[in-house]
């Protein structure tokens, strides 16, 4: 696909926002400090129906992406992303196939996430679905910055759910880490934290003893 063809796509999806227009969820997000250039209050379940709408509308008849859509759908969400608009970066993470993106290209977005609303959008929609989703929350946890320690909990939150087992040094790097960030000023990071802390418990009586202990160490209750 084109550039041409990329740049055609953002305008046509961009229109589209205007229908979705949302005055009411536009201003309450602006009055809890979400602050975007250009905000049309749509939601997410409607961007998840129109994320589903473009990848159906690039998949044809194929029940396998061909690699050539993959690369559309992997430039459609870039040029998205570069976009300061609220709608337009949600459906970014909605569309990049995880299996194709960079570690660069994550880099690059976790720097430019302007909000939490964002960040935490990024994690469930793309974030998890990483092949590296590990190793990339495991740089996000030890980050001096809120949002990427967010992240790193909320797709951790989400391995856990699945199955997913640290081994031993990831372990104890995991709790190391959550019991400082459950002691954070930042509210978020305290919830996306504690919240990661409860779903490690649940994958087995060894994972709950060892959560159990690390925040007793923080004088903390155990939810």
């Amino acid at each position: 696909m084109s550039t041409q063809s990329i740049d055609l796509k953002v305008k046509e999806i961009k229109q589209t926002f205007r229908q979705m227009m949302d005055g009411a969820t536009a201003r309450s997000m602006r009055e809890k400090g979400l602050d975007y250039r250009l905000n049309w209050g749509a939601t997410i379940p409607r961007l998840r129906q129109m994320a589903d709408e473009i990848i159906s509308e690039v998949r044809g008849e194929d029940k396998e992406v061909p690699t050539s859509h993959l690369s559309f759908l992997t430039s459609l969400s870039i040029a998205l992303w570069k976009e300061n608009i609220r709608e337009c970066k949600i459906l970014a993470t909605m569309l990049m196939p995880a299996d194709e993106v960079l570690p660069e290209v994550i880099d690059i977005w976790m720097e430019q996430t302007p909000t939490l609303e964002i960040a935490e959008q990024a994690a469930f929609n793309l974030y998890q679905h990483l092949p590296y989703a590990a190793d990339k929350a495991f740089e996000w946890l030890a980050s001096a910055d809120d949002l990427p320690q967010i992240c790193g909990y909320h797709v951790f939150s989400r391995l856990f759910m699945r199955g997913q087992e640290p081994n031993e040094r990831g372990i104890n790097e995991f709790l190391d880490q959550a019991i400082a960030a459950v002691q954070s000023p930042n509210a978020a990071v305290r919830k996306a934290a504690m919240q990661s802390v409860i779903r490690f418990s649940q994958l087995g009586l060894v994972y709950e003893r060892l959560a159990k202990s690390a925040i007793r160490r923080t004088g903390l209750d155990f939810l």
